[in-house]
């Protein structure tokens, strides 16, 4: 017979960290295989090249810190930064690009702060932030989904050969196009409406076209993750949440110079920060409460970092302003211990 235990102590399945790291990978394998049938073999390319500088970089960190190699290795924290970077690269972004940003991530995100469990914020974040910071025009060049027009997909040799060698006498600029964001961005400068702009091939059902399959692929895993509560809900729920209520107040302001909610939540790494990103156990808030409020905060600066920042798209930057403000907000969010007296 078993009795329902509602009170300490309580006896947890062994999940380390090894385990943890490697649902993340699983989970991002639907939304992975869209963007390869989208975009091509560059974001193939990007992810190996990716794991092998993350693996090499963190190996020789680890030995120079005299670390035990296989222990640290084996829980896989450097392959998931690699993949959440590599995902996020333009498919073909050539090969020092990847580098770059992995050393970042690696070398003076994670390792300057002391490794896994004391870097205080997100190392891919950072390794992105880094390359958008100082190399943009490499990284707004993303191809133009599969299926919308483009002359030709490029073959496993043509994408080598951009990414290894550079375009040569390929029709590199015919195959590159703006992000679903971009376009909104720049068209709504140019004093078009939102229904105007939403006319435009590069959209589809509720947001790029080619771009909402792999979120709809992330979002599945990404629930897989909360299912199997490898990831808390409070986080996603809050960040998607908080962009939804801000991007619904300035929908109904004015519809025809705000998109709808939707296609916020749809568009750009909203659904994947939220699952994937944001929800990093060691940068992110750790209380009930607090991680509704730190999710929270990251969707409405998302928000507006869309709507009146430099960038279309603003994951990155929110999620690591909201790392600066997650010990705080565990501050003031602590639950309180049986037994302690209410003042």
């Amino acid at each position: 017979m078993r009795f329902k235990t509602v009170t300490s102590p309580h006896l947890h399945q062994p999940t380390s960290v090894g385990q943890v790291m490697r649902r993340v990978l699983y989970a991002m394998i639907p939304g992975i295989a869209a963007l390869v049938w989208f975009f091509g073999w560059g974001i193939l390319i990007n992810l190996a090249l990716a794991t092998v500088v993350a693996v090499g970089a963190e190996a020789a960190l680890l030995a120079a810190r005299g670390k035990p190699l296989a222990l640290h290795l084996g829980d896989y924290s450097a392959v998931v930064t690699a993949w959440l970077l590599a995902v996020a690269l333009p498919p073909l972004a050539p090969w020092w690009l990847t580098v770059i940003g992995v050393l970042a991530a690696i070398v003076v995100a994670k390792h300057l702060y002391g490794g896994l469990g004391y870097n205080p914020f997100n190392p891919a974040m950072i390794g992105y932030v880094v390359l958008l910071i100082s190399f943009p025009r490499e990284m707004s060049a993303w191809l133009i989904p599969h299926g919308i027009g483009q002359p030709h997909a490029l073959s496993l040799p043509d994408t080598l050969q951009i990414i290894f060698g550079g375009a040569g006498s390929l029709p590199i600029d015919a195959l590159t196009g703006a992000t679903p964001l971009d376009v909104l961005r720049t068209r709504l400068g140019l004093g078009q409406t939102v229904a105007e702009i939403r006319n435009s091939p590069v959209f589809g059902i509720v947001a790029g076209q080619g771009w909402e399959w792999a979120t709809a692929g992330f979002l599945a895993g990404g629930l897989w993750l909360v299912y199997t509560r490898t990831a808390a809900w409070q986080i996603p729920a809050g960040l998607l949440g908080g962009l939804a209520a801000i991007a619904t107040v300035f929908y109904l302001i004015d519809p025809q110079q705000y998109a709808p909610p939707w296609f916020h939540v749809w568009s750009g790494a909203a659904i994947f920060g939220a699952f994937f990103i944001a929800t990093d156990p060691v940068t992110a808030s750790t209380t009930p409460r607090g991680r509704l409020i730190y999710g929270a905060g990251i969707g409405l600066l998302i928000y507006i970092i869309r709507g009146f920042g430099g960038y279309p798209d603003g994951v990155a930057f929110s999620v690591l302003l909201m790392n600066i403000a997650a010990p705080t907000i565990d501050l003031y969010t602590r639950p309180k211990v049986f037994g302690e007296r209410r003042p």
